[in-house]
């Protein structure tokens, strides 16, 4: 068996860190108000990601970016942003066995605006994947859970 590589690889690790973000946060956010723990995970990102680039050589100076790129950025950042804070309050009113799948309906979104907004044209194969997800999603949130 091949291990895999390139952006597979990339993705399942991004997946990997994700469910132990749930979990992490889920402990974390116990008795401190879910958008203050937004903003240290925010500032713990920083100072973690900076000194990477920085030592990596990956630094660029951001006036040589294009006005295109540096907004589409900047709205990717406020869309993170807002995720991150609707996912710290949902984490804190609810399971993280159940936000988290959730939180993943994005998979769902994701290819319909691609589809919309990108010109992106899923497979049928693709389109059942992400149906499935969808139903996931769905059986999830119609589970009742006890309060958390």
């Amino acid at each position: 068996m091949t291990l895999p590589s390139g952006w597979l690889l990339w993705a399942l690790l991004s997946a990997c860190f994700a469910a132990l973000t749930a979990i992490f946060a889920k402990v974390g956010i116990r008795g401190v108000d879910s958008d203050f723990a937004t903003l240290l995970r925010t500032v713990f990102i920083l100072g973690v990601l900076a000194p990477f680039v920085w030592l990596t050589g990956k630094w660029t100076n951001p006036l040589s970016l294009s006005a295109k790129t540096v907004l589409f950025l900047a709205l990717s950042a406020l869309a993170t942003g807002a995720s991150w804070v609707c996912y710290f309050r949902a984490l804190q009113l609810g399971h993280a066995s159940q936000v988290a799948p959730i939180d993943k309906l994005s998979v769902v979104l994701v290819a319909v605006f691609a589809y919309a907004l990108l010109g992106e044209r899923p497979a049928v194969q693709e389109w059942l994947g992400i149906a499935l997800v969808a139903a996931g999603v769905l059986l999830i949130a119609l589970h009742k859970a006890p309060a958390a």
